[in-house]
């Protein structure tokens, strides 16, 4: 099976176990330390948490405590479930702060965000900087589920030309305002729409498509890849378990594409992690070479 080993930095978080129970070993009891989360995630100055249910009492106390004990932190929340809906929101409960609205820096780029609108996932910096580095200034690229723009803007800014889709109408506008933010107005195009419309919608075709599909919604390959021009690349993000992976190559190359290569990008619940398989669209009849 073609994999490599998981992405470094899909691991790396802003604070861990032991610097969340630094913060806190003079507030909480050694039993209730332990009970802290083994993560957390500062996303622009947002830090953002999940607290247990046995600690709730002291809710209030954490995020202050935390918020004064990390530099850069002005709100903190709690999150009080896992996404859902069709914009794949979590729901969160402001602790500390004003706001869950921020800017979040990333490669020298900068996002507005509304955790409470938008989705953004912060562990998978490193997998953005990876496919980055793959495209070349000219081509012509497609994102789906784009969210505020991580993928798209850097890859504007390189030169290539991009059309991003959302169907979320608040990451929509938060991303119009990345735009022009980052200064890549004229290089990148955002379509407030389903990805389902893609293939009747657009009549071009791309070099290059990255597709972070949420979860459960695998139907979007076919979907997407329709419109990737012959020896032109695909990234499609899904979320399995490991044992699945050989079937999925299999059937990925039903559809046309050639696994290069596929990865594990972190863990989501236990024995499912998020995977990346980089795929070049074969021209019919080379199938298998």
């Amino acid at each position: 099976m073609l994999q490599s080993k998981t992405c470094p930095a899909e691991m790396n978080t802003i604070g861990w176990n032991m610097s969340l129970r630094d913060i806190l070993k003079n507030t909480l009891a050694e039993r209730e330390l332990k009970m802290l989360p083994g993560r957390f995630d500062v996303i622009g100055g947002i830090a953002v948490i999940s607290i247990p249910n046995e600690l709730h009492a002291h809710k209030y106390e954490i995020a202050h405590k935390l918020m004064a004990g990390q530099g850069g932190v002005k709100a903190v929340v709690n999150k009080t479930s896992k996404l859902s809906g069709e914009h794949r929101v979590a729901s969160f409960e402001l602790l500390a702060g004003s706001s869950t609205r921020t800017v979040h820096k990333e490669f020298g780029f900068a996002y507005e965000i509304d955790l409470k609108k938008v989705f953004f996932n912060s562990r998978l910096s490193y997998e953005r900087r990876r496919i980055i580095d793959m495209v070349q200034k000219g081509e012509n690229v497609i994102i789906p589920f784009c969210g505020v723009g991580p993928f798209a803007i850097p890859l504007a800014a390189k030169g290539a030309r991009v059309i991003a889709l959302e169907k979320n109408t608040e990451a929509c506008s938060l991303l119009r305002n990345n735009v022009f933010r980052n200064s890549v107005s004229g290089s990148l195009s955002v379509i407030c729409s389903d990805a389902t419309y893609i293939p009747s919608m657009l009549k071009c075709r791309f070099h290059r498509a990255i597709i972070p599909t949420p979860y459960g919604m695998d139907q979007f390959l076919a979907i997407v890849s329709e419109v990737v021009e012959p020896e032109g690349m695909v990234h499609f993000y899904t979320f399995k378990k490991e044992h699945q992976i050989e079937g999925l190559i299999e059937d990925y190359e039903k559809l046309g594409l050639k696994v290069l290569n596929c990865r594990r990008c972190g863990n989501i619940a236990p024995g499912v992690s998020r995977w990346v398989f980089d795929m070049i669209k074969v021209q019919r009849g080379d199938h298998g070479k």
